[in-house]
C-alpha cells in the first residue's frame, strides 16, 4: 500500500514538473517572439523596426546570391573577434569585386549602435553585403552602390546545454562550388546538408569530398587523437573559420598540439574526441558520427578544455572594451 501511495505521489509530482516545464518553455518562447518582433534592423543607412526593413526585388543578393555575409558573436554587450570578422569580410568583398558600402570604422560603429538599440547582451549579429540594385544581368553592373543589411539575435552562447551533452553529426556529400573560402550568400548546398542532418535527427552535417571531410555545413570540423587536435588545412575547399583561426593561434602559442590535414569519416569514428566550432556555438563537442559513438560517447577533456579557454579569452576581450 505504501509503495502504491508513493508511486501515486511521484506520478502527481512528475505531472506538476511537466506542467512547470511547459509553462517555462511557453514563457521563453513568448520572450523570444517579443524580442524578434521588436528587433531593430539596419538597412542601407537606416535603423528600422523589423516589419519596416525591406530590400528591392532587384537587389542582386536576392536575384543571384551576389554578395557575402558575416556573423560576429556578442558577449556582455560587446562585439568579440571583431577584427578577424572585419578582415574576413574585407577579403570576401575583394574576391568578388564589391566595394565597401561605407568605411570600416563606420561599419563597426553601425554594429555597436545596432547592439545598443536592441539591448543585446549575448548573441550574435548577422551582416550581409550585396552588389546592390540593378536590372537582372549576369555580368557585374557599373557604378552600383553595394547594399548593407545587419540585424542581431539574442542567444545564450556561453552557457549552452549542448556543451554538456554534446551533439551528433552525419556525413553528406559536399555539393558546393570551388570557392568555399569566400563567405558567399550561396548556401543552398549547405541548406540541403543541414536538412539531411535534421531528417536523421542530427545537429550538424559533415560534408565529404574525395573520401575526406571538408567541413561542417555551418562549422569547422575537428577530431582529437592521442591529445592532438586534427583539422583540415586552409584552401579554397573550406571557409577560413574565425573560431578555427583563434584555436590555431592558441596551439601556436603552446596551448595544445595541432595537426592541419584532411581526415576521413572512418578516421573520425576511431578518434578519441571530435568537435566543431562556429560563431553561434564557439566550441561544441561531437559525441557521435553517423551513429557511431566517438570515444566513450561523452564530451572529451580536450574539447572541454578548449571551450573553457576560448570562453575565457572572449570574456577578457569583452571586459577590455
Amino acid at each position: 500500500m505504501q509503495l502504491v501511495a508513493c508511486s501515486k505521489r511521484q506520478a502527481v509530482e512528475n505531472r506538476q514538473l511537466e506542467k512547470q516545464a511547459v509553462k517555462h518553455k511557453q514563457a521563453k518562447n513568448i520572450q523570444v517572439q517579443v524580442r524578434v518582433m521588436s528587433r531593430i534592423v539596419y538597412v542601407n543607412g537606416e535603423y528600422l523596426p523589423q516589419a519596416d526593413a525591406k530590400i528591392s526585388v532587384f537587389d542582386r543578393g536576392y536575384l543571384f546570391g551576389d554578395g557575402v555575409y558575416e556573423v560576429i558573436p556578442i558577449i556582455r554587450g560587446k562585439l568579440v573577434d571583431e577584427e578577424y570578422g572585419v578582415q574576413r569580410l574585407r577579403r570576401s568583398l575583394a574576391e568578388i569585386e564589391i566595394a565597401w558600402p561605407c568605411s570600416e570604422a563606420e561599419y563597426l560603429q553601425m554594429l555597436r549602435e545596432l547592439i545598443s538599440r536592441n539591448n543585446v547582451e549575448e548573441g550574435m549579429v548577422y551582416v550581409q553585403v550585396t552588389r546592390g540594385i540593378a536590372e537582372r544581368d549576369f555580368s557585374f553592373p557599373k557604378d552600383t552602390k553595394a547594399s548593407l543589411m545587419a540585424y542581431p539575435t539574442h542567444k545564450s552562447i556561453l552557457q549552452s546545454p549542448l556543451a554538456e551533452t554534446g551533439v551528433t553529426v552525419v556525413s553528406t556529400e559536399d555539393l558546393r562550388w570551388k570557392r568555399r573560402d569566400i563567405k558567399s550568400l550561396n548556401l543552398l548546398a549547405q541548406c540541403m546538408a543541414k536538412q539531411q542532418a535534421a531528417k536523421l535527427g542530427a545537429f550538424e552535417a559533415w560534408m565529404t569530398e574525395d573520401g575526406f571531410v571538408t567541413e561542417g555545413a555551418s562549422s569547422t570540423a575537428y577530431i582529437v587523437k592521442s591529445g592532438t587536435v586534427i583539422t583540415r588545412a586552409l584552401s579554397n575547399s573550406i571557409l577560413p573559420g574565425i573560431r578555427r583561426r583563434v584555436l590555431v593561434e592558441m596551439a601556436e602559442q603552446g596551448g595544445f598540439k595541432l595537426e592541419q590535414r584532411a581526415f576521413s569519416i572512418e578516421e573520425a569514428k576511431s578518434a578519441d574526441e571530435a568537435f566543431l566550432s562556429n560563431a553561434s556555438s564557439l566550441v561544441l563537442p561531437i559525441v557521435s558520427v553517423d551513429g557511431h559513438a566517438i570515444g566513450n560517447g561523452q564530451p572529451g577533456p580536450v574539447t572541454r578544455d578548449l571551450r573553457a579557454r576560448y570562453i575565457a579569452a572572449l570574456l577578457a576581450e569583452a571586459a577590455s572594451k
